[in-house]
């Protein structure tokens, strides 16, 4: 496709298209009828991410107020039960919608957690993560260790007025810093890190779940799909393929059509 053809298009229906910009951190953005894509991404990127921010264009159309909102599902496809394979299909588009690193990276804090649960048990058998660690408790009231339960790196200052003294405590370092804590107590500092940890990566992978599958979201990667490989794209959603090309068909997406039969191709309603 001639990404240059379909950017005049665009701007025949009044868009404003810009094609030099870093597009607000994005691979391409949209927002009162202009279309930025970033001059970072791949020439390979461009045109599908032009469908992509076009989708959008549609969509607001639709439902005017979908940059606030999010959109509908709905309003869209006239149902929300389609919202399974318009996922399966994200995935298929961006595979950062997988989260896999993240995942990966979940499992592997998990594993540390494992590990220093086994080291105090060594020391206290009967040791509950969900239960007060008493022993843990008593001792830690007294030593500047207690400051390492809230940060992984703290700064202390010491001292009177006139002979300040800064001393930096970490995780790493616990066994220098304190050499005479119990290894049991070390571990269990180093178990609630990793725990704070786990905590931090689960609120990013909900956090780009919630973008995901925002309508919105959903139906621009959608359009991204049909492009890039229609004929996967119908294999792994059949009902939100028939769906969309029936309303396609019936210009339901208004100029959404004629950008698929003038620049892509014919795209007939599935039966």
């Amino acid at each position: 496709m001639d990404k240059y053809q379909l950017i005049q298009y665009f701007k025949s229906l009044g868009l404003s298209v810009h094609t030099t910009t870093k597009a607000r951190g994005h691979q391409g953005f949209f927002l009162k009828n202009r279309i930025d894509i970033s001059k970072n991404i791949p020439e390979n990127r461009v045109v599908p991410t032009l469908l992509h921010e076009f989708a959008h264009y549609i969509h607001s159309k639709i439902e005017p107020d979908m940059n606030r909102t999010g959109g509908t599902l709905q309003a869209l496809f006239g149902s929300e039960k389609f919202k399974d394979e318009l996922i399966k299909v994200t995935n298929f588009v961006d595979e950062n919608s997988l989260c896999v690193r993240l995942y990966e990276h979940k499992d592997r804090v998990k594993q540390k957690i494992k590990e220093q649960e086994a080291i105090i048990k060594e020391y206290y058998p009967k040791f509950q993560r969900s239960k007060k660690f008493k022993e843990f408790d008593k001792y830690i009231k007294k030593s500047n260790a207690r400051y390492l339960l809230k940060y992984d790196r703290v700064k202390l200052i010491e001292g009177g007025i006139f002979r300040r003294t800064a001393k930096l405590y970490t995780i790493d370092n616990i066994e220098k810093d304190f050499t005479d804590m119990p290894k049991a107590f070390v571990s269990y500092i180093r178990l609630k890190s990793y725990q704070k940890k786990q905590s931090r990566i689960s609120a990013r992978i909900n956090k780009y779940r919630k973008y995901y599958e925002k309508p919105c979201e959903l139906f621009a990667r959608f359009v991204e799909g049909i492009y890039l490989d229609r004929e996967w794209v119908e294999a792994i959603a059949p009902n939100i393929s028939k769906e969309f090309f029936d309303r396609l068909d019936d210009g339901y997406y208004m100029e959404l059509k004629n950008v698929f039969t003038q620049f892509v191709y014919m795209l007939p309603a599935v039966r």
